[in-house]
Protein backbone atom coordinates (compact mmCIF):
# COMPACT_ATOMS: atom_id res chain seq x y z
CA UNK A 1 0.00 0.00 0.00
CA UNK A 2 1.34 3.32 -0.85
CA UNK A 3 2.17 5.68 1.62
CA UNK A 4 -0.31 8.20 -0.16
CA UNK A 5 -2.81 6.19 0.90
CA UNK A 6 -2.84 7.75 4.19
CA UNK A 7 -4.41 10.75 2.73
CA UNK A 8 -7.49 8.48 1.95
CA UNK A 9 -7.48 6.80 5.17
CA UNK A 10 -8.19 10.50 7.02
CA UNK A 11 -10.74 11.39 4.23
CA UNK A 12 -13.25 7.87 4.94
CA UNK A 13 -12.55 7.95 8.57
CA UNK A 14 -13.51 11.43 9.40
CA UNK A 15 -15.64 11.43 6.71
CA UNK A 16 -18.05 8.60 7.90
CA UNK A 17 -17.42 9.52 11.30
CA UNK A 18 -18.26 13.50 11.65
CA UNK A 19 -21.36 13.15 9.05
CA UNK A 20 -23.23 10.96 10.86
CA UNK A 21 -22.62 12.73 14.56
CA UNK A 22 -22.80 15.86 12.91
CA UNK A 23 -25.83 15.02 11.69
CA UNK A 24 -27.25 14.00 15.55
CA UNK A 25 -25.66 17.83 16.74
CA UNK A 26 -26.46 19.61 13.51
CA UNK A 27 -30.26 18.28 13.28
CA UNK A 28 -31.16 16.39 16.33
CA UNK A 29 -34.89 16.51 15.92
CA UNK A 30 -34.75 15.40 12.24
CA UNK A 31 -31.68 12.65 13.05
CA UNK A 32 -34.17 11.38 15.79
CA UNK A 33 -37.11 11.40 13.82
CA UNK A 34 -35.84 9.83 11.20
CA UNK A 35 -33.34 7.24 12.72
CA UNK A 36 -33.56 6.91 16.29
CA UNK A 37 -32.63 8.32 19.54
CA UNK A 38 -28.90 8.14 19.58
CA UNK A 39 -26.73 6.35 22.16
CA UNK A 40 -24.00 3.58 22.80
CA UNK A 41 -25.88 1.10 21.01
CA UNK A 42 -27.44 2.64 18.29
CA UNK A 43 -26.37 1.03 14.89
CA UNK A 44 -25.35 4.34 13.90
CA UNK A 45 -23.33 4.87 16.51
CA UNK A 46 -21.30 1.47 16.22
CA UNK A 47 -21.26 2.91 12.23
CA UNK A 48 -19.64 6.04 13.20
CA UNK A 49 -17.14 4.08 15.94
CA UNK A 50 -16.14 1.52 12.99
CA UNK A 51 -15.18 4.38 10.61
CA UNK A 52 -11.33 3.64 11.19
CA UNK A 53 -11.31 0.07 10.60
CA UNK A 54 -13.68 0.24 7.94
CA UNK A 55 -11.71 2.80 6.18
CA UNK A 56 -8.09 0.60 6.30
CA UNK A 57 -10.53 -2.39 5.14
CA UNK A 58 -11.34 -0.75 2.37
CA UNK A 59 -8.04 0.87 1.67
CA UNK A 60 -6.56 -2.96 2.02
CA UNK A 61 -8.90 -4.24 -0.81
CA UNK A 62 -8.64 -1.61 -3.06
CA UNK A 63 -4.69 -2.09 -2.90
CA UNK A 64 -4.09 -5.87 -1.77
CA UNK A 65 -7.86 -7.55 -3.32
CA UNK A 66 -9.21 -10.63 -1.52
CA UNK A 67 -5.42 -12.05 -1.24
CA UNK A 68 -4.23 -8.77 0.55
CA UNK A 69 -7.13 -8.76 2.91
CA UNK A 70 -6.47 -12.13 4.24
CA UNK A 71 -2.74 -11.61 4.21
CA UNK A 72 -3.96 -8.22 6.56
CA UNK A 73 -6.23 -10.23 8.99
CA UNK A 74 -3.17 -12.63 9.28
CA UNK A 75 -1.72 -10.18 11.25
CA UNK A 76 -4.57 -11.11 14.05
CA UNK A 77 -2.29 -13.71 14.59
CA UNK A 78 0.96 -12.28 15.64
CA UNK A 79 0.94 -12.72 19.33
CA UNK A 80 4.51 -13.27 20.32
CA UNK A 81 6.47 -10.61 21.99
CA UNK A 82 7.95 -10.04 25.45
CA UNK A 83 6.06 -11.20 28.39
CA UNK A 84 6.17 -7.43 29.85
CA UNK A 85 3.97 -6.64 27.41
CA UNK A 86 1.25 -9.22 28.11
CA UNK A 87 1.28 -8.13 31.42
CA UNK A 88 0.62 -4.55 30.82
CA UNK A 89 -2.02 -5.31 28.88
CA UNK A 90 -3.73 -7.88 31.44
CA UNK A 91 -2.62 -6.73 34.69
CA UNK A 92 -1.22 -3.37 34.11
CA UNK A 93 -4.16 -1.55 32.70
CA UNK A 94 -6.16 -2.46 35.31
CA UNK A 95 -4.41 -2.13 37.62
CA UNK A 96 -3.98 1.69 36.68
CA UNK A 97 -7.66 2.10 36.74
CA UNK A 98 -7.98 0.51 40.27
CA UNK A 99 -5.06 2.66 41.57
CA UNK A 100 -6.52 5.93 40.05
CA UNK A 101 -9.66 5.09 41.54
CA UNK A 102 -8.08 4.62 45.05
CA UNK A 103 -6.56 7.86 44.91
CA UNK A 104 -9.84 9.69 44.43
CA UNK A 105 -11.85 7.04 47.05
CA UNK A 106 -13.54 5.22 45.01
CA UNK A 107 -13.92 1.67 44.93
CA UNK A 108 -11.35 -1.16 43.29
CA UNK A 109 -14.25 -2.25 40.88
CA UNK A 110 -17.07 -0.43 38.94
CA UNK A 111 -20.13 -1.23 40.98
CA UNK A 112 -22.71 -4.07 39.12
CA UNK A 113 -25.51 -2.23 37.78
CA UNK A 114 -29.20 -2.87 39.05
CA UNK A 115 -29.14 -5.97 35.86
CA UNK A 116 -26.73 -7.48 37.81
CA UNK A 117 -23.36 -8.63 36.96
CA UNK A 118 -24.49 -10.78 34.16
CA UNK A 119 -25.55 -6.95 32.44
CA UNK A 120 -21.39 -6.28 32.75
CA UNK A 121 -20.36 -9.23 30.97
CA UNK A 122 -22.71 -8.72 28.10
CA UNK A 123 -21.41 -5.12 28.04
CA UNK A 124 -18.14 -6.28 28.22
CA UNK A 125 -18.52 -8.34 25.10
CA UNK A 126 -20.58 -5.84 22.86
CA UNK A 127 -17.06 -3.43 23.83
CA UNK A 128 -15.48 -6.25 22.28
CA UNK A 129 -17.11 -5.39 18.72
CA UNK A 130 -16.93 -1.52 19.42
CA UNK A 131 -13.39 0.41 19.91
CA UNK A 132 -10.79 -2.40 19.61
CA UNK A 133 -12.25 -2.61 15.65
CA UNK A 134 -10.68 0.92 15.39
CA UNK A 135 -7.50 -0.47 15.39
CA UNK A 136 -7.71 -2.35 11.76
CA UNK A 137 -7.55 1.25 11.07
CA UNK A 138 -5.04 3.31 13.28
CA UNK A 139 -2.65 0.42 13.82
CA UNK A 140 -3.68 -2.14 10.76
CA UNK A 141 -3.05 1.16 8.05
CA UNK A 142 -1.99 4.22 9.31
CA UNK A 143 1.09 3.23 12.24
CA UNK A 144 2.89 1.13 9.66
CA UNK A 145 2.32 4.19 7.14
CA UNK A 146 3.34 6.68 9.26
CA UNK A 147 6.68 4.67 10.08
CA UNK A 148 7.80 4.87 6.90
CA UNK A 149 8.45 8.32 7.32
CA UNK A 150 8.63 9.23 11.19
CA UNK A 151 10.28 7.38 14.03
CA UNK A 152 7.55 5.59 15.98
CA UNK A 153 7.19 8.16 18.82
CA UNK A 154 6.28 10.57 16.51
CA UNK A 155 3.80 8.00 14.78
CA UNK A 156 2.12 7.55 17.89
CA UNK A 157 1.59 10.97 18.88
CA UNK A 158 0.15 11.57 15.49
CA UNK A 159 -1.82 9.11 15.69
CA UNK A 160 -2.87 9.49 19.28
CA UNK A 161 -3.72 13.32 18.40
CA UNK A 162 -5.37 12.70 15.37
CA UNK A 163 -7.36 9.75 17.17
CA UNK A 164 -8.55 12.39 19.96
CA UNK A 165 -9.72 15.03 17.35
CA UNK A 166 -11.67 12.51 15.14
CA UNK A 167 -13.90 12.11 18.64
CA UNK A 168 -14.49 15.93 19.15
CA UNK A 169 -17.84 15.74 17.89
CA UNK A 170 -19.08 13.45 20.06
CA UNK A 171 -18.55 15.95 23.00
CA UNK A 172 -21.37 17.80 21.73
CA UNK A 173 -23.85 14.89 21.52
CA UNK A 174 -26.41 14.19 23.85
CA UNK A 175 -26.88 10.54 25.13
CA UNK A 176 -23.27 9.55 24.82
CA UNK A 177 -21.03 8.91 27.37
CA UNK A 178 -18.40 11.64 26.30
CA UNK A 179 -20.83 14.45 27.05
CA UNK A 180 -20.21 14.52 30.38
CA UNK A 181 -16.01 14.53 30.04
CA UNK A 182 -13.69 17.41 29.36
CA UNK A 183 -11.92 17.13 25.93
CA UNK A 184 -8.45 18.35 27.08
CA UNK A 185 -8.04 15.47 29.43
CA UNK A 186 -9.07 12.67 27.12
CA UNK A 187 -6.85 14.19 24.33
CA UNK A 188 -4.23 13.98 26.36
CA UNK A 189 -5.27 10.68 27.06
CA UNK A 190 -5.30 9.61 23.48
CA UNK A 191 -2.31 10.79 22.56
CA UNK A 192 -0.79 9.20 25.49
CA UNK A 193 -2.34 5.56 24.87
CA UNK A 194 -1.29 6.14 21.49
CA UNK A 195 1.83 6.39 22.35
CA UNK A 196 2.00 3.46 25.17
CA UNK A 197 0.76 0.83 22.42
CA UNK A 198 3.46 1.91 20.03
CA UNK A 199 6.20 -0.20 21.13
CA UNK A 200 3.99 -3.09 21.92
CA UNK A 201 2.95 -3.23 18.11
CA UNK A 202 6.12 -2.96 16.59
CA UNK A 203 7.90 -5.46 19.59
CA UNK A 204 5.16 -8.12 17.98
CA UNK A 205 5.99 -6.93 14.24
CA UNK A 206 2.70 -5.17 13.36
CA UNK A 207 0.58 -7.37 15.71
CA UNK A 208 -3.47 -6.15 15.27
CA UNK A 209 -4.04 -8.54 17.91
CA UNK A 210 -2.63 -7.08 20.89
CA UNK A 211 -3.62 -3.36 20.10
CA UNK A 212 -7.37 -4.67 19.88
CA UNK A 213 -6.70 -6.44 23.17
CA UNK A 214 -5.22 -2.86 24.34
CA UNK A 215 -7.89 -0.94 23.63
CA UNK A 216 -10.66 -3.65 25.02
CA UNK A 217 -9.11 -2.72 28.41
CA UNK A 218 -9.45 0.51 28.35
CA UNK A 219 -13.01 -0.28 28.59
CA UNK A 220 -14.20 -2.94 30.11
CA UNK A 221 -17.15 -1.95 32.03
CA UNK A 222 -16.08 -4.21 35.24
CA UNK A 223 -12.88 -1.11 35.69
CA UNK A 224 -13.85 1.77 38.16
CA UNK A 225 -14.23 5.54 36.87
CA UNK A 226 -10.88 6.52 37.68
CA UNK A 227 -10.56 10.13 36.05
CA UNK A 228 -8.17 12.11 36.13
CA UNK A 229 -6.17 10.08 38.08
CA UNK A 230 -5.37 7.19 35.01
CA UNK A 231 -4.77 9.86 32.92
CA UNK A 232 -1.56 10.99 34.99
CA UNK A 233 -1.05 7.82 36.17
CA UNK A 234 -0.70 6.74 32.46
CA UNK A 235 1.28 9.59 31.11
CA UNK A 236 4.15 8.86 33.78
CA UNK A 237 4.01 5.01 32.55
CA UNK A 238 4.29 6.23 28.80
CA UNK A 239 7.17 8.22 29.70
CA UNK A 240 8.98 5.55 31.89
CA UNK A 241 8.01 3.36 28.90
CA UNK A 242 9.50 5.58 26.54
CA UNK A 243 12.90 5.79 28.02
CA UNK A 244 13.66 2.12 28.60
CA UNK A 245 12.90 1.68 24.18
CA UNK A 246 14.32 5.19 23.74
CA UNK A 247 16.05 3.61 20.97
CA UNK A 248 13.50 1.82 18.77
CA UNK A 249 10.95 4.38 20.14
CA UNK A 250 13.21 7.15 18.53
CA UNK A 251 14.62 5.36 15.48
CA UNK A 252 12.86 4.16 12.07
CA UNK A 253 14.79 0.91 11.80
CA UNK A 254 12.70 -2.36 13.05
CA UNK A 255 9.52 -0.27 13.00
CA UNK A 256 6.65 -2.20 11.18
CA UNK A 257 5.75 -0.54 8.21
CA UNK A 258 3.77 -3.15 6.10
CA UNK A 259 0.36 -2.96 5.66
CA UNK A 260 -0.15 -6.37 3.90
CA UNK A 261 2.46 -8.58 4.90
CA UNK A 262 4.97 -9.55 2.08
CA UNK A 263 4.27 -11.89 -0.39
CA UNK A 264 0.24 -10.71 -0.58
CA UNK A 265 -0.61 -9.66 -4.29
CA UNK A 266 -3.93 -8.62 -6.03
Amino acid sequence: MPSYALLFFALLTFGVTWSVIGGYISYPEQAAATFGEISGRHPLYFLATWAPGIAGILLVLAFGGLRGLRAFLSRLLLWRCAPVWWAFILIGIPLVFMAGSLIKGGPLLAPAPPEGVGAMVALMFMMLFLGPMEEFGWRGVAQPLLQRHVAPIWAGAIIGATWGVWHLPAFHLAGVVYENWSFLPFFIGNVTLAILVTPIFNSTGGSLLLPMLFHWQLIIPFWPDAQPWDTRILVVVAIVVVWLNRKTMFSREGAATEVIPSGARP
